[in-house]
């Protein structure tokens, strides 16, 4: 079992921090609570940087540090993964169960925060997107609720970081959009003017420096021994038959979109997102005040980058010492608040490295091309069944299918069920197959008990935590740990999205002024971070939340 293998890993690096977990803590009393999600930051990643950090992630380090927190539902994407850390509830309650999902009704995949009803402040023509499709309340609305004087942000450097993490009663929410700065969206009787007037300066700003410094990803000297550390990590690479080179300097794009999407995924996104941040605090005085405020940040850029280059080279190397020190500039920051300051630092999801460098490392490690599987796959129902169309679609992945009509429409219902057992008895039998499952049964069966270890879920219980009714595919499918159903691309080399532990898996940092170092080597699960916060706040969570609070000062209960 994972637990006890960590124990004995964990001796050589825990065993002053468990020693000193008798010595009395300072409470943690904060007028401002920071959370910040670190987008695709795996625990393992976390592990294999950790006695590299100098900066922020060396000073969160020198606090309450569960190395073993879970995302323990089994659709780790951003979307679902950003909907628990805030709301203690997981994505089968909170209604985020992917990033998108396809509705038969219309025809059309739905993005996890569409909302029709209002349009962006930058493009209102462009993706319109709200709190709407979250069905759950999260910390920050707890705290509304009992205080409507405090104040709550939201800043990222995607909308489904910003949105799910500070909820439906926000005093600003913004994210970044290459090109225009930071934005966000506009309900009827509202105007842009006024919903961009807490980011309008900054991104002004923003503009202006980037007009007259472009910014150019290369080592940057003054990380020091980082930049050497990560110039060993350069290779060659070939991946979907594309020959490239992991290494700095990033190629300058050519063309105008192409400059923007390289800018998003570098470690400016953070680096902006970061000062932003820091702003708005020194703003409207967060945490100055008698209230408590929350200041919700997603750091998108490890997520763009991961993507993009992988998690094990020269570029996430470098991605990671920036964020580190950047971590320490803003930490440093929050010397000028007034009251007390409480931060948590997780992550909505891990990932792995991608296939061919595994491989090429001696594991068992390929993909599933989507496409051709799921083509097989229909043709082999077809043929079972005598169909003359392919009755499952799969929209926005392949681990989710929908069993539709030769028009696309949905069937009656012993057509669907037909269709569906004789998928799932083909799919069942497909080597690349851990398991496949009818979503109707996961939801309808009895979930996991809510003392369950994560670690120990089967995967039935990690799907069930997934599923939410019209918001997922009529089957759903986990492929084997080792085989990743993406095809590479130019600027999209490695993914997650998994019900695996390197997707599941991701550090859990609490830090305050006057803790106590402790390192809790068993699991966490990021549902139990807003209980644990609201204990601490003073605010009462909702009495159907799935988490639990977790006391930060040894021998105090919550």
């Amino acid at each position: 079992m994972l637990v006890r293998g960590l124990v004995a890993a964990a001796l050589s690096i825990g065993c002053a921090a468990q020693a000193s977990a008798s010595t009395p803590s300072s409470k943690p009393e904060p007028k401002l609570v920071v959370v910040i999600s670190v987008d695709q930051f795996s625990a393992n990643l976390y592990a294999q940087h950790r006695a590299e950090f100098t900066g922020g992630m060396k000073t969160l380090s020198e606090g309450i540090v569960y190395p073993n927190g879970y995302q323990s539902h089994a659709f780790t994407e951003t979307c679902p993964g950003h909907s628990t850390l805030l709301t203690g509830k997981h994505p089968n309650k909170t209604g985020i169960s992917a990033n998108d999902w396809y509705d038969k009704a219309t025809g059309k995949t739905v993005y996890c925060l569409a909302d029709p009803s209002v349009v962006l402040a930058d493009d209102p023509k462009g993706r319109s997107v709200s709190p709407a499709n979250l069905m759950a309340t999260t910390y920050g609305d707890w705290l509304k609720d009992v205080s409507p004087q405090s104040r709550v942000f939201g800043v990222s450097g995607k909308d489904r970081g910003a949105i799910t993490m500070s909820g439906h009663k926000a005093d600003g929410q913004f994210w970044f959009q290459p090109g225009f700065g930071f934005t966000t969206y506009v309900r009827q009787g509202q105007t842009a003017e006024e919903r961009l007037k807490p980011v309008a300066a900054f991104n002004a700003q923003m503009a202006a420096d980037l007009s007259k410094h472009p910014f150019v990803w290369d080592y940057d000297a003054k990380l020091g021994p980082a930049a050497k550390r990560c110039r060993a990590l350069e290779a060659d690479y070939e991946t979907g038959g594309r020959k490239w080179r992991a290494a700095l300097p990033i190629p300058a794009a050519t063309s105008p979109a192409d400059k923007l999407r390289d800018l998003y995924a570098s470690p400016y996104t953070d680096q902006v997102t970061l000062e932003l941040a820091r702003r708005l605090r020194e703003t409207y005085d967060l945490g100055d005040g008698p209230q408590v405020d929350l200041l919700a940040i997603s750091l998108s850029a490890t997520d763009f980058v991961g993507h993009r280059y992988g998690t094990r080279g020269p570029e996430m190397c470098d991605q990671l010492a920036r964020l580190d020190d950047r971590l320490g500039v803003f930490l440093k920051s929050l010397d000028k608040v007034k009251g007390g300051v409480l931060v948590v630092l997780a992550a909505d999801h891990g990932g792995a490295d991608f296939a061919e460098r595994l491989a090429g490392e001696g594991y068992d490690y390929g993909r599933v091309e989507r496409k051709s599987w799921l083509a097989k796959l229909n043709a082999a129902v077809r043929g079972d069944l005598g169909l003359s169309w392919d009755p499952l679609l799969a929209d926005s992945g392949i681990d989710e299918l929908y069993v539709l009509g030769a028009d696309k429409k949905p069937l009656p219902a012993a057509d669907q069920a037909r269709i569906t057992a004789a998928a799932l008895a083909r799919l069942n039998r497909d080597p690349l197959v851990a398991g496949a499952f009818d979503s109707n049964a996961l939801l309808t069966m009895e979930p996991a008990p809510a003392n369950a270890s994560p670690e120990e879920l089967s995967l039935a219980e990690r799907l069930r935590r997934s599923v939410y009714p019209g918001r997922v595919g009529d089957i759903v499918v986990a492929f084997r740990p080792d085989r990743v159903p993406s095809s590479p691309g130019p600027t999209y080399v490695s993914t997650h999205g998994s019900a695996w532990d390197y997707d599941r898996r991701v550090p859990i940092l609490f830090w305050w002024k006057g803790a106590t170092p402790h390192e809790r080597i068993l699991p966490l699960d990021t549902v139990d971070i807003a209980p644990t916060i609201a204990a601490v706040t003073g605010v009462k969570p909702p009495a159907d939340i799935d988490g639990v609070c977790r006391p930060l000062v040894y021998g105090q209960g919550c």
